[in-house]
């Protein structure tokens, strides 16, 4: 991996530090400062922060935050102090936001076995929304503070021995047993922007093991205990299934019709479609947003909800071999749903493929990169390193198994530029499954808009016999 060369200054600080004075400088009266405050207050603290303390990964998703909220006041900011202030603060807005994205990226050492990214304004642009979407995320993590912090520790140290122990480490798919299908469910019909679907929903019967710590407080999340599973099929003769897994704080329809267009996949190529919303997402969370509690709060929680997402995945897809005969199922997922995509594939047989894009394969190192310092060297100070945290994440992990599909039937699609699941993930993955990565000059975000990800489909369902228009 070639690091590259440290700076004493970064020149790109001073884009948004004199940003920030834009907005923050004019005498406009109380409605300027009202929207100029924040946006201003971020980008002089980010820039200055940049050109200090340059190499923290939280300085650059700030930075392209603040920028983004800078552009989206500027209309408020017109009519509250002037159209000349306020596309002043607009430009400054989005040069930083763009500068954010070229800061990250510059900075970011770069793997030899990925290609090199673009350089350019539209590469700024996406990786400056995915820088944008880390802000959102680490700014509005919950943190183990205080006597809980301690806690986590202890019950750390107490989970690793418990998998020791019982040989988890070594075999995990003993915590990990097969579901049955579900013996009760219920069918509803639904409609999201002109487009029918079913809602399943079910018990989804998973209860934590009770000999790891957390077991009683996830087992408390009653929202949780239900699984519910979009169902678009086509009537008449039998069709193939997508299963689509969606990404971390997904699980509604507008977001994951977005993601996984009905348009494109039941329309066009005429798959059916099933799409499980993840433990305490959607309909499913137990916090204002979707998925809080799956990435943030107690670390210890993930091994919890990593294992409810297998075994409600696997239990759909047991509903579906049930009611659906022999139904032919290929796995399609997208970050979190990459992770639990490739997971799947190391403990369900009978998959036609599985399709892994831009996914997230080590949580450890991707959760302790955002940690503020004070708490990462908290952890370290009573044990809880990054290494030790991913010895516990080892037994939900895609990588501690051998997939059950051959190689012709494992796909990585992976981004470039990627700043949310930066690019060692999908090629640790590749590197298990033996297979060549397929990348895209893009980011995170721009998912949506790349032609890769729908290639690598149309390919894998090919490959495995389905009909492909």
């Amino acid at each position: 991996m070639e690091l590259p060369a440290p700076r004493q200054w970064e020149p790109l600080s001073f884009v948004p530090i004199l940003a920030g004075l834009c907005w923050l400088l004019p005498d406009a009266g109380g409605a300027w400062l009202f929207w100029s405050l924040l946006p201003g207050m971020l980008l002089l603290s980010c820039g200055t922060a940049l050109l200090l303390f340059p190499g923290d990964p939280r300085i650059s998703a700030y930075m392209a935050l603040a920028g983004l909220l800078g552009v989206l006041f500027f209309l408020p900011a017109w009519i509250a102090g002037g159209f000349w202030q306020a596309l002043l603060a607009l430009a400054g807005s989005l040069a930083s936001f763009m500068a954010a994205g070229r800061a990250a990226l510059t900075r970011e050492p770069q793997g030899l076995e990925v290609p090199p990214p673009d350089r350019g304004p539209q590469m700024d642009l996406k990786v400056g929304m995915d820088e944008a979407v880390l802000g959102y995320f680490v700014g509005g993590a919950r943190m183990p503070a205080g006597e809980q912090a301690l806690q986590v520790c202890r019950q750390a140290e107490q989970m690793l021995a418990a998998i020791r122990a019982r040989g988890l480490d070594r075999d995990p798919a003993a915590l990990h047993p097969e579901p049955p299908p579900p013996a009760r469910v219920f069918i509803k019909k639904a409609r999201h922007r002109g487009q029918d679907y079913e809602v399943l929903r079910f018990d989804s019967g998973f209860v934590p093991d009770a000999g790891l710590p957390g077991a009683a407080v996830w087992n408390a999340h009653e929202r949780n205990r239900e699984c519910h599973v979009r169902l678009l099929r086509h009537p008449g003769p039998p069709r193939p299934w997508l299963l689509c897994i969606h990404g971390y704080r997904m699980g509604t329809p507008w977001l994951d019709f977005s993601l996984f267009g009905p348009r494109w996949l039941y329309h066009r190529l005429g798959f059916n479609l099933i799409q499980p919303v993840l433990p305490l997402h959607g309909p499913r969370r137990i916090g204002a947003r979707s998925g809080d509690h799956y990435l943030d709060g107690d670390p210890l929680d993930l091994v919890h909800a990593q294992s409810q997402a297998l075994w409600d995945l696997r239990r759909s897809l047991a509903w579906l071999r049930q009611n659906e005969g022999k139904a032919r199922v290929g796995v399609m997922g997208y970050s979190l749903g990459g992770y639990n995509a490739a997971l799947l594939a190391s403990y369900e047989r009978g998959l036609d493929f599985t399709l892994a894009v831009i996914p997230v394969t080590d949580f450890a190192s991707a959760l302790m990169r955002f940690v503020p310092p004070e708490h990462l060297r908290y952890y370290r100070e009573h044990g809880l390193d990054e290494q030790r945290y991913r010895d516990i994440l080892q037994v939900v992990s895609p990588l501690a198994r051998v997939p059950l599909l051959p190689r012709d039937r494992l796909h990585v699609v992976a981004a470039a530029a990627d700043r949310i699941v930066l690019p060692h993930h999908p090629l640790a993955l590749g590197r298990h499954w033996d297979v060549p990565v397929i990348w895209y000059q893009g980011s995170h975000l721009s998912i949506r808009y790349e032609r890769e990800p729908g290639l690598a489909l149309r390919h894998a369902a090919a490959a495995a016999g389905w009909p492909v228009s």
